[in-house]
This record gives structure tokens, sequence and C-alpha cells, in this order.
């Protein structure tokens, strides 16, 4: 056989080789559907003290964690102003839905928002009651890793110290999540305006877990340590923000408060801190 035969054989031997390994690594490569879910919640103190610094921060950040699923509240937008959630979106290349119990046609709107990497399939809300404390609550639905996940974000009264108030909200919310779940798994979170322990909230930990406290055994999540309420603006220290996960579809894996320092400037984020939390699906 010729020497140059003899050459172009090993070479079409040795191509076809490579193209079976690479076609067998690409068929035992894991999937990622057991890649954990990451959320994150922030009070946004509306366009308070410089908002286009304070964006700029928040966006940093948020883009550094690159969250499956972002909860907004105290989102604002005016005569001048963008919508909060839809500048972050655009900047982050998320997908937003935002609600509000301002009339869609006025000029200034404030409510609570959703974002997500993945496009959502299904969005909605619901006025929360009493109607006079302008409360609503919002629901998005995406499909993550080929599994369909039901969000919620909440803004609770804060007026009413009996937590009445309050339960009758979350009530609301309980029943919105039995409405339009469907076959989902279900995140729920946001700015509750109390301790998770409270007992306002008792039928929502019947089913939910305190992704925060979960991950922080052993430790007195209350303390004063564990605060989302920035103490350097003012705020007395009380953890009020929350995200809780459906018991019995996520194990909490990790958390942490997040913009608990201020820029080189002295500007801090907001005047509650973000948190993050890393759930993965059972």
């Amino acid at each position: 056989m010729p020497l140059w035969l003899r050459f172009a054989l090993l070479c079409l031997f040795a191509s076809l080789v490579a193209c079976r390994t690479t076609t067998d690594d690409a068929r035992v490569a894991p999937a990622d559907d057991d890649a954990p879910i990451d959320v994150v919640t922030l009070n946004l103190w509306h366009d308070r003290d410089d908002w286009p610094r304070r964006q700029s921060m928040i966006v940093d950040e948020l883009r550094r964690l690159s969250p499956d699923v972002i909860l907004l509240q105290e989102v604002l937008q005016d005569e001048g102003l963008p919508n909060q959630a839809q500048a972050l979106a655009s900047q982050l290349g998320y997908h937003w839905h935002f609600v509000s119990v301002d009339a869609p046609e006025r000029a200034r709107r404030y409510g609570n928002a959703i974002l997500t990497r993945e496009p959502m399939t299904q969005r909605g809300s619901r006025a929360l009651q009493p109607s006079d404390d302008y409360r609503i609550a919002g629901w998005a639905r995406i499909e993550l890793r080929g599994r369909p996940l039901a969000i919620y974000v909440v803004h609770l009264n804060f007026t009413d110290a009996s937590g009445a108030t309050r339960a009758r909200q979350i009530g609301g919310v309980l029943d919105l999540v039995a409405a339009t779940r469907g076959d989902a798994d279900v995140v729920i979170g946001g700015d509750f305006n109390a301790r998770a322990d409270g007992p306002e909230f008792a039928p929502l930990r019947a089913s939910y877990l305190d992704g925060y406290a979960a991950t922080h055994a052993g430790d007195d999540v209350d303390a004063p340590a564990h605060t989302t309420l920035n103490h350097a603006l003012g705020h007395a220290p009380q953890r009020i923000d929350h995200v809780f996960a459906q018991a019995d579809a996520f194990v909490p894996l990790e958390s942490r408060r997040l913009f608990v320092q201020p820029a080189a400037d002295g500007t801090w984020a907001s005047d509650h801190f973000g948190l993050w939390v890393r759930l993965r699906s059972r």
C-alpha cells in the first residue's frame, strides 16, 4: 500500500474516533435538571436618595449573582422616571412583570415586580384586602430546567401592630397560589413587614420553609445581626424580608443578605438589605 494512502486511512480512522468520542461525551453529559434555583428579594426604596447611583450598584450585584428569579418591592414609575423594574430588567437582560393597584393610565404607579431569566408563560396579580391598604400580590409562571415554577411577590401591611391585617393578606396570597399554581412548585417572597415566625404566618409555615432560617440552623435568625432593615439609615434592626419555598418541593441550601455595606462614596443600595436564597429541588 502506498505511504500516502496509508497516511490518509490513518487520518480518517482518527477522525472517526474523535467524532464518536465527542458524540458519546455529549450523550452521557449530566443533565442540568439538578442545578439549584437562586432567588433574590429586594425592597428598592422607590426613588429615594440617589436612584441612578443606587441602580448602578444593584445592577452590578445582580449581574454578578445572575439569579433565576428577582422579587422587587417599592417599585416606582413616574413622570421622568422609567419603571424601575423595567430599567433593571433591561440592563440585566431579564423578563419583567410589574403589578400595582394604581390604574395603568396613571403616570405615577407604585407596586411590586418579578424578574426572571426565563420567559414567563403566565402572569397576573391580585389586590389584597383591605382595599384601602393598597397592597397587591404578583405572580408569574416559568419553565425552569424542565420543571414549572410559580413565583409570587408580596409586600404586606406594616401599620397594624396586631398582625391581623397581615394575616388577612397572607390568606389572600395563599388563595391566589391555590387558584394559579397548577402543577408548578411554588416560591413566595418579598417584604412581609414582620418576622417569619409571627403567628399571622402560621398558615404559610404549614407548607413553606423560611429559606433563610433553614440555612442558618442554630442561629438566632431574628437577632440584630440578621436584620434585613438597614439600621444605618435609621431603621430598628429586624428581619422582615423573606423567601418561602414549598416544603415538599425544595431544600434550601444557602442564603445570605445582600448590599450590607455602602459603596466607597457612602451610598447604600437601599434602606433594606437584599436576600439571596439558593434552593435545590427535591
